[in-house]
């Protein structure tokens, strides 16, 4: 899973602009998964050695990270691929990073063993601390999760975890979404409006993780707070955020004991994943109660944000484009699955949840894309300018939802593939039906122009989306 959109301030003058967000993996080309050979490089070029550098830009590069960017950053990515498609840039948070933007780059970068996953191989650990991470996440001994780690414990975990995280579980969590979505849409369906964001795409994921990891259900109110203040703009976000993450770990902690003390010999039909994560082993070897927790807490901070901006800018991107829109709801309408699933695939293309995937940090001197990267600097893969790149995706700036060649990388790649992704595809295809099918008529009731999105690194969401409708009754 990409974790949440942690680590990025936004340039703007407004009195109420935040100082800094939490919004918040060839043919022909060497296995890039393989392990490296001393002094080879991808493509044949030597690592460490001189290697010709891109073409100068010919016009200055756009302004990134600005409230306009923030609003539309395809613009900024199309003139990135065509003039520096792997870009170095300070960050505003002071960080500098490479930014990768082309789809060929992008794909070998999230599967290069070069690349690691691990902060500690941050060349600027002094200067980056707490810059390039979930904020609290190391003081509250949250680390040992997926996001943060490599072969080999990354493959020890990911096994561990999957053991407990499985299709079937997913699926059999299929009636459970359906009935958290009607119960929300219920909530506001007879006012005729509503804000999708706040009302709907953030408390269903917050919700189903949640009954998923098996945190009993008055608790689950406590959880709801926590990510919205991940999520949340304010002053000192990061600071807001660090307090969560304490909170958050305090009560996984307790909890994970609890289920510890009752765990039964065999595992119930319905049992929760948070027992499911403590009874997982492989031969022999289990989680920590350190790992069970971080594995609990990046399942819930990392999975709820990049579902909330699946069903924030999938709905809005259907409204925007209405042919599409009626297309997809005539198919609801006539029992036909298969247009929600690839226009579901699509959406995750089109304008995913999940804008740059998460660090990653150059473990020695190396090529990508022309451009020679120094051991230590970190490496941020642009997924939302890779989805859109002409030489990959035929006319990529237009919506279409029957698009069948369409190897987006909207979860990453490689290794470090969203171990979340099935689940957030059913919240996805059960929300935008459900919504399609109950509120017919659902239109925006605010210009485009006038919403805000959240000034994020890693996410891309909406803060908010007023829509109307025709009044129905429950």
């Amino acid at each position: 899973m990409r974790g949440s959109g942690y680590g990025r301030e936004v340039h703007d003058k407004s009195d109420d602009a935040p100082r800094a967000t939490t919004d918040a993996p060839f043919a022909g080309a060497p296995d890039p998964t393989a392990e490296p050979r001393t002094g080879a490089g991808p493509a044949g070029a030597s690592i460490g050695c001189p290697v010709a550098q891109a073409a100068a830009p010919r016009a200055p590069a756009p302004e990134l990270f600005t409230w306009e960017f923030a609003a539309d950053p395809y613009p900024a990515y199309a003139w990135l691929r065509a003039h520096a498609p792997v870009h170095r840039t300070a960050l505003p948070s002071g960080v500098e990073a490479w930014l990768v933007t082309r789809y060929p780059d992008a794909r070998q970068a999230l599967a290069d063993v070069r690349l690691s996953k691990n902060p500690v191989h941050h060349s600027e650990a002094a200067h980056g601390k707490g810059k390039v991470g979930i904020p609290g996440e190391r003081s509250a001994n949250l680390m040992t999760h997926l996001l943060n780690i490599d072969p080999p414990d990354h493959t020890r975990l990911r096994r561990l975890v999957s053991k407990a995280f499985t299709p079937r579980r997913v699926a059999a969590f299929a009636p459970r979404v359906q009935e958290l979505t009607d119960t929300l849409i219920a909530g506001f369906a007879e006012r005729g409006e509503a804000d999708l964001i706040h009302e709907f795409a953030f408390p269903l994921p917050i919700y189903a993780i949640c009954d998923l990891l098996g945190v009993p259900r008055e608790d689950q109110d406590d959880f709801r707070d926590w990510a919205g203040m991940m999520i949340r703009h304010g002053g000192g976000p990061r600071g807001g955020v660090a307090r969560s993450v304490k909170k958050m770990r305090g009560y996984l902690a307790e909890l994970i004991h609890r289920k510890r003390e009752t765990l039964g010999d065999t595992p119930a039909p319905d049992e929760d994943l948070i027992s499911g994560l403590i009874r997982a082993s492989d031969h022999g070897e289990h989680l920590t109660e350190n790992e069970v927790a971080a594995m609990a807490f990046i399942l819930l901070f990392a999975g709820f944000e990049t579902t909330v901006n699946l069903i924030g800018n999938g709905t809005y991107a259907l409204l925007r484009n209405p042919a599409q829109r009626e297309l997809l709801q005539k198919s609801i309408e006539a029992g036909d699955a298969e247009l929600l699933a690839t226009g579901v695939e699509e959406l995750l293309r089109y304008d995913g949840p999940v804008e740059l995937a998460t660090w990653r940090f150059a473990t020695c001197d190396l090529t990508l894309g022309g451009q020679r990267i120094a051991e230590g600097d970190p490496v941020l893969v642009v997924l939302a300018a890779a989805d859109r790149d002409p030489a990959r995706f035929a006319e990529p700036d237009v919506l279409d939802l029957t698009r069948r060649d369409n190897p987006h990388l909207g979860y990453g790649h490689g290794i470090h593939y969203c171990l979340g992704a099935p689940l957030a595809r059913l919240e996805g295809q059960t929300a935008l039906a459900t919504l399609l099918t109950r509120l017919p008529d659902i239109r925006l009731a605010a210009e485009p122009d006038d919403l805000r999105w959240r000034g994020g690194l890693i996410m891309r969401g909406l803060r908010s989306l007023p829509v109307e409708f025709t009044p129905t009754r429950p």
